[in-house]
């Protein structure tokens, strides 16, 4: 039987709201950053997330922008205010009484993946994988991307020929910079 709490995450000037599902017996949790103009209703990241709670690990689905926020392009790209947010989503797993003693992993899109990539960069120790849904990697920086030691995973349409180049760069950066 999985457990479902919307949850709200004091946020600074913003609220998130989430959903957080967890199995009987979680064996980790994973932490989802949607991309611009996405939510935690999105449907590929709530079939990714179905699978995971199949597996036996936790999701919290979230919404990193409130709606008003949301209306704003200016709002979804900036990738600071996203890993911040996500940051404080993180924290708030790690002293929740179900999900703290969980291991922590990210599944990031687009905007949200670049924010995950620069939260890992920033605080990898506490963040045991990442998977990279359809990021633009240079959103996150170069110096962000050099930094990450978490294991990683980038997933990108083959047809999205610019993001995968961009993709394929961004492999190569720790061989290069690190």
């Amino acid at each position: 039987m999985t457990r479902r709490d919307l949850v709200k995450i004091d946020a600074g000037a913003a609220v998130l709201e989430g959903m957080l599902e967890l199995p009987a017996s979680p064996l980790g949790v994973v932490l989802f950053a949607h991309g611009s103009g996405s939510s935690r209703h999105s449907p590929r990241n709530n079939a990714v997330a179905a699978r995971l709670r199949e597996a036996g690990i936790a999701t919290l689905l979230l919404d990193l922008l409130g709606p008003d926020e949301d209306r704003s392009a200016a709002r979804r790209f900036d990738i600071g205010l996203l890993t911040d947010r996500l940051a404080m989503a993180a924290s708030w797993l790690g002293t929740g009484p179900l999900t703290a003693p969980l291991a922590l992993g990210l599944f990031g899109a687009s905007t949200g993946a670049a924010a995950a990539l620069q939260l890992v960069a920033r605080d990898g120790s506490g963040i045991a994988a990442l998977v990279s849904r359809g990021v633009r990697p240079d959103l996150a920086g170069l110096d962000a991307l050099a930094a990450v030691v978490a294991p990683t995973l980038l997933i990108v349409g083959g047809d999205d020929g610019v993001v995968v180049d961009l993709n394929r760069q961004a492999r190569l950066l720790p061989a290069r910079y690190g």
